[in-house]
Order: C-alpha cells, then structure tokens, then sequence
C-alpha cells in the first residue's frame, strides 16, 4: 500500500491506498444534469498513463505529433499536462483546502476542474489536486503528478488476487440501476424507466468494447451470442458493418467457462481490476477485446434479477421474493457510450483505414440514429 505526501512539504494528503487499474469509464460524462457517485472505491488509487487536464492544445497544433502519442484520427483536442495523473476518491484525501475563485470551474451543479488544480495542501498552500463533483461527471480527486510523491507503507508488495480468487469473490457490475438527477433522490425524463437506467460503467465499457469489435472485424460483419451481449452489442455491429455471409464470431472467454469453440475469431475477455491487464487463454489466441472485470462476469455468468425493496415487515416466514417485483427494465435499447467509443477508436492504428474512419466521422449521425 501506498500514501501520498506534498512534493512541496512532505506534508501527508491521503490515506493509505492500494493501486488499481483506470476504471473504464474514468473520465466519462453521462448524460445532463445526472447526478453520478464516486469513481474510485475507498482505499484505492490508479494512474492514467496519459496526459489529463489543461492546458489543452487543438488538433491543427499537434496533429504531427499525435501518433507519437497514440492518437491516429482527429480529435478536438488533446491535453497538454503532465502524464500519470493519480485519481482517488475525496474522501480518501487529508489535510487539503479547496482553493477560492477563480480555480474553481464548473459550477453548473459541482467543480469540473476546467481550470485546473482546484485544491492546496493545507500546510503549504502548493497546488496539489484538482477536485470534480459536478453533474454528470463521476466524483473523483486528481492529484497532480507533480506536485505529490507516493511512498509505500506496510504491505506495498502484496500480490494482486488471481483469477481464481477475484472469481471466487464475484463482484459482478448489475447491467441497470437507479440513476438520479442532481439535487433529487427521483431520476426524470428518459433516463429511466421509475428511477431505473442502463448502468453508465456498462455503457462506457460497451463503448470501449465496440471499438475493438470493429477493428477485430477487419470491416465483416461480426455475430455474438444472443440474451445480454446480444442486446449489448448486435445492433450496433449490425448497422455499422456490412451485411454479408464471412460473418466472424465473437465469443465470450475467460476464467469459468469452457473451452471456446474453434469458429470463434474474437474473444471478449475480462481484464484484471487491479492490473488491467487482459486475460488470454492458454493457445494461440485471436483478437481479445477487453471488458472490465466485474461486467464480464455478468455476462458470462449472470445473476438473477434482484427484488425492488419496499417498506414495512414481511410476515414471518415469508420470502420477499413473493412479494417484491423484480427490477425495473430501462425503457431504452442499449446504447454504447460515444465518447468513451471515440476516445477508445481515436487510439487504435486500424483507425486509419478509411471504412473505420467513416464511422468516426459520422459518429454524431450515428447517435442521432440511437446507436450511441
């Protein structure tokens, strides 16, 4: 485990915490005026490897030098901070200040963090974090990469948990749960079916996923299986690929289930919550598309739908499945998140191919047509 001082003080600003993978939907913005939880788990932290936040340069200055970072399409612009921004949740941070106007951006319903480091250390004033809170943006702290140093305190070298032991856990991501607007404990309007919507994580690692699917695809149609990953999926393959009879098969794989079928070219895999890394089978193995951990083990292995609790005291004896409805179905189709998909394809060398840049460029039509 890990704890983070000032670089300026040495002063102490968190807890001690442990090292996890960059959530998928990291730095997603769901939707308008919606009201999101905190982003890192308590007791956890994760790096992103590239650069976050301002100053941000456009993409007529640093198209040159975009593939140089992994960015092989247009984008609007990319961030020209310093790499390796550390996220943890707020309440994990100690001896810190928010620092007074004007750093605090945003301000719709919370801090954005448009305006960079919004938080000091308390014992010497050094900008040390930048604090998010607003709606539709996950609740998170960015320590600044330099302005802290990370020392490790009793336990730093603990091996991450195998596969076998994060399966025997089962922490799996349910696909839909009660979203609410900012400042009301009801969600409104589209966005759920009585307080009831498609999770935001399993729309960011669809959109990740679906970026994958495509360059796996080599521009044929891809089938998966049917039930959730179908609902998940299939309709966005289908309307972005082309028909035809070479359709590839994409499959799911992993720790638990059984050998994947020879006739399968694409396996969806999870990836390791703490490492990020993917899971690969023991053979030579075709295109992995990752999915995070604990949404992969709802499709492979789905639980069953959980009642709705209601008030008051069942009658002795009584099981509450006899008399709770099972949980609302959001009343939407499934759509992949967009920017998580653009951010995700923008980095992948197959998206110089000219089909694949089509669907990049025709991306706000897509949404408009309910795929995204």
């Amino acid at each position: 485990m890990f704890v983070f001082v000032c670089a300026g003080c040495g002063a102490r600003l968190t807890i001690p915490m442990s090292q996890v993978a960059l959530p998928a939907h990291a730095h997603q913005k769901y939707g308008n005026g919606v009201q999101l939880p905190v982003l890192m788990e308590s007791g956890t932290f994760a790096v992103d490897p590239e650069p976050w936040g301002p100053p941000w340069r456009r993409w007529e200055e640093i198209r040159d030098e975009a593939s140089a970072r992994g960015v092989y399409a247009p984008v609007y612009a990319l961030s020209d901070g310093a790499p390796g921004a550390i996220v943890i949740a707020p309440g994990d941070a100690s001896g810190t200040v928010l620092i007074p106007e004007p750093r605090g951006g945003g301000y719709c319903c919370g801090l954005d963090g448009a305006d960079g480091p919004n938080v000091a250390c308390l014992a010497c004033a050094l900008p040390v974090a930048t604090r998010i809170d607003d709606c539709s943006l996950w609740q998170a702290m960015w320590l600044a990469p330099n302005a802290v140093r990370r020392l490790p305190v009793a336990d730093a070298g603990a091996a991450p948990l195998s596969w076998s032991e994060l399966m025997a856990e089962g922490k799996g991501t349910p696909p839909f749960e009660p979203i609410a607007t900012w400042g009301s404990r009801m969600a409104a309007g589209h966005w759920s079916n009585y307080c009831w919507s498609w999770s935001p994580q399993w729309e960011a690692a669809a959109g990740r996923a679906l970026a994958h699917l495509l360059a796996a695809s080599e521009g044929q149609p891809v089938i998966v299986p049917d039930g959730l990953i179908g609902q998940v999926f299939q309709r966005a393959l289908d309307a972005l690929l082309p028909a035809g009879p070479q359709a590839r098969r994409a499959v799911l794989a992993g720790p638990g289930l059984p050998t994947r079928s020879r006739d399968a070219s694409i396996l969806l895999v999870p990836s390791h919550p703490q490492t990020g890394r993917t899971w690969a089978p023991a053979d030579p193995a075709p295109y992995l598309v990752p999915l995070p951990f604990g949404v992969w083990l709802w499709l492979a292995f789905p639980e069953p739908d959980l009642p709705v609790p209601t008030s008051g005291v069942l009658p002795v004896g009584a099981l509450s499945d006899d008399y709770d409805p099972p949980a609302p179905r959001p009343r939407h189709l499934f759509r992949a998140d967009p920017e998580v998909f653009r951010r995700t394809l923008v980095r992948l060398p197959t998206v110089r191919s000219p089909w694949l840049r089509e669907i990049l460029e025709n991306l706000t039509h897509h949404m408009r047509a309910g795929l995204f």
